[in-house]
């Protein structure tokens, strides 16, 4: 017998009014409520067969659900409800729920890096990844815990970027297109189809939601420079606040009106540079200087501002923040848009540049990666 399963075989519980008490050796006990329980009944009858979804209102059924007994049935425990109703859950599935209700749900791994990470730990071959499932999830994995990915040798036929957004995800069309380029051209208007470098940002802050991915593929590197720069925004944001814990919070509370308009479109959104979940950890950066809009309020909490924001881009722009690499033709760098930011250095502009783009989302990438390892289970 494993050691998961003799553990799941001695577990044992004890009713004590609403609660049920949970106990495996080894472990500290637990306790779960009967309001709880009853929602997250795993039954035909309570939960759809295939999504898992529930099939009862709450409201109209956990509050008067009441235990009748409660035991322990090999790996699983059994509760029996006044009304009759039965509920089984698996010894695994409760152990995973009081240890969150001692801490919390465990998130998804994240590693945060600096200019020491070598880009060829996340790089794999497009061919791979198309032909190898493990190579796909193991591929995915990193760009879910580092924020970034690159592949080489993909199609470089235009829209090829777009196929490779497919093998994970649904392209998210905005009025860019489903696939825009970035090409250097002498009458450019934007910035990114000039010679000129690009300053570090995330794109389309004045986006509600923002795209969370963003891909970017090499067609045609003929002129010298343009060297991709990334940067982990998370980890720039942790040690900010580490440094400046009041100067976080104030990036944090402060929203921002970024902007964007063109003849066919009208663009804003109110959101602050760092966006943080209730444990403090981030969960998305907004950096884009061209698109930024002006913090309000007095002239002191405008100038406390300005101090906080300049500081988080100091840390941002520091050499030691920034992996840089350059793209070959047929390489797709993939990146977490709302973690990483992305920038370049300049090049000649003698010879061609080309690159194409699409975005994406990161629950397409994720739920990907969760079935990928369902199917490997």
């Amino acid at each position: 017998m494993s050691a998961g399963a003799e553990t799941q075989a001695r577990l044992s519980v004890e009713l004590a009014g609403d609660v049920v008490r949970l106990r495996v050796p080894g472990t500290p006990p637990g306790e779960l409520h009967r309001l709880a329980l009853r929602d997250g009944c795993p039954c035909a009858t309570c939960r759809h067969p295939v999504s898992g979804q529930r099939l009862f209102e709450s409201p109209a059924v956990v509050p008067a659900a009441h235990i009748a007994s409660a035991e322990a049935v090999g790996g699983a425990v059994e509760i029996v409800w006044e009304d009759g109703h039965r509920s089984v859950f698996d010894g695994s599935w409760l152990a995973a729920e009081v240890e969150a209700g001692a801490t919390s749900r465990p998130p998804r791994p994240l590693t945060f890096w600096e200019s020491t990470l070598d880009p060829r730990q996340l790089t794999a071959d497009h061919a791979d990844v198309i032909s190898e499932r493990a190579e796909l999830r193991r591929w995915l994995a990193g760009v879910a815990e580092y924020g970034f990915g690159v592949l080489t040798g993909a199609p470089t036929a235009d829209g090829s970027v777009a196929d490779v957004a497919a093998l994970f995800a649904h392209v998210r069309a905005t009025n860019y297109g489903r696939v825009f380029d970035v090409s250097v051209r002498l009458d450019a208007t934007k910035l990114a189809d000039t010679a000129l470098p690009l300053s570090l940002h995330t794109d389309n802050a004045y986006r509600v939601p923002a795209p969370s991915l963003q891909l970017l593929q090499c067609l045609v590197a003929d002129a010298d420079g343009g060297d991709t720069v990334l940067v982990d925004g998370f980890r720039s944001v942790s040690l900010l606040g580490e440094a400046s814990p009041e100067a976080l919070a104030l990036l944090a509370r402060t929203p921002i009106r970024f902007s964007y308009r063109d003849a066919a479109a009208e663009l804003w959104a109110d959101v602050p540079v760092v966006e943080l979940a209730p444990n403090g950890l981030p969960t998305a950066v907004h950096v884009n200087n061209r698109s930024k809009g002006l913090p309000t309020g007095s002239p002191s909490a405008v100038e406390a501002w300005y101090s906080a924001y300049f500081e988080l881009l100091a840390l941002l722009e520091h050499p030691d923040a920034q992996v840089r690499f350059r793209l070959a033709p047929g390489d797709v760098v993939v990146f977490d848009n709302l973690r990483v930011l992305h920038g370049r250095t300049g090049f000649s502009s003698v010879g061609s540049r080309r690159l194409q783009g699409c975005y994406a989302d990161r629950d397409g990438l994720l739920s990907t990666l969760d079935v990928l390892a369902r199917l490997d289970s």
